[in-house]
């Protein structure tokens, strides 16, 4: 009989930010880090314009072992979803079966096949948020009207024209490790000075253009509990307000979690949602990536030292869509 039980996973505590952020601190930071104008009234992709030529070049030889990892979280109907904001997990229906094929049921000229379908809310599973997808105030990255985004879809700012843009050096920013734990606890609040030191312990440097993913171990708890409990819109690790003045310094092409948000909730203020989000989306132009599943880079990147790699996680170019569901893959 194995008698062998796990070890009782190692949660870094809570550091509970306060939560006095006014709108007043939001209109202060966002027209400190804005980036309306950087590229020319017409850009619609943001930072990812910090992504050159030269850095594809450089990414392409962080491949050393052939070694691709998938960051992609399965989507079916036990995804993390609860229905915030109407968001539900994938419904996958069969249209075709071997079961109709044997039966006789489909023939077509001797034909047999199997087909079928999803049905999803674009953000519900590991996904890209695109520019349009958060407004401040009635406006939204590089100054577009908000009314741009109608029940046809995005006007501006769509996922669409993110299509080829996904693609460049990523750096993997393991801070639950780095803190001495399997997992940060719900509600702690990553600072600018945590991701700096945690790059730091790893030996990476963070560069303009990267795609910055950072680790909590917030997915992990859950999927090892078997219960998402409040995930999907709860209480969570993440990153702090200050931290839109670190994404704007370094010129980050991109910022992706292993959380719902990427946000530390409780959010940082009693009367804002998200506030985070009002700025880095819209105001920075920041491509923001949710719900990463990042266990196996973790592992591999403790195994061999190594956290930067080949990036590339392409969005589907749906026209006018503010968001787009995502396989991401690490080479390294």
């Amino acid at each position: 009989m194995n008698t062998t039980t796990k070890p009782t996973p190692k949660v870094v505590p809570s550091n509970t930010p306060s939560r006095h952020l006014k709108r007043a601190d939001l209109d202060a930071m966002a027209a400190k880090v804005s980036n309306w104008g950087r590229w020319g009234p017409d850009d619609e992709i943001g930072t990812l314009n910090h992504v050159k030529p030269s850095d594809l070049v450089g990414a392409a030889g962080l491949i050393r072992k052939g070694k691709a990892i998938s960051l992609g979280l399965d989507f079916n109907f036990r995804g993390p979803q609860s229905g915030w904001g109407g968001r539900f997990n994938p419904i996958h229906s069969m249209l075709a079966t071997g079961t109709d094929a044997v039966a006789g049921n489909q023939d077509h000229l001797g034909l047999r096949y199997a087909d079928d379908m999803v049905t999803m809310p674009l953000q519900c599973g590991t996904q890209w948020d695109a520019l349009g997808h958060i407004f401040y105030g009635d406006k939204m990255w590089n100054g577009y009207d908000a009314t741009l985004v109608d029940a046809t879809g995005a006007k501006k700012n769509g996922i669409e024209k993110t299509r080829d843009k996904m693609v460049g050096r990523g750096v993997l920013l393991d801070v639950a490790r780095f803190k001495g734990g399997d997992s940060l606890a719900p509600g702690y609040g990553i600072s600018s000075q945590d991701l700096d030191d945690c790059a730091k312990a790893q030996g990476v440097e963070i560069r303009p253009g990267d795609f910055v993913i950072v680790r909590t171990g917030h997915m992990e708890h859950c999927l090892d509990a078997d219960d998402w409990g409040g995930y999907a819109g709860g209480d969570a690790p993440g990153l702090r307000f200050e931290t839109c003045e670190w994404i704007h310094r370094k010129d980050i092409a991109a910022i992706c979690f292993d959380t719902w948000g990427c946000e530390v909730r409780p959010n940082e203020s009693m009367e804002i949602g998200q506030p985070w989000h009002w700025v880095v989306i819209p105001m920075i132009g920041i491509t923001m990536g949710e719900i990463f599943n990042v266990r196996e880079l973790a592992q591999d990147c403790l195994a061999d030292g190594v956290y930067e790699f080949f990036f590339c996680a392409p969005s589907l170019p749906i026209t006018g869509a503010v968001g787009s569901p995502i396989n991401p893959i690490a080479i390294k």
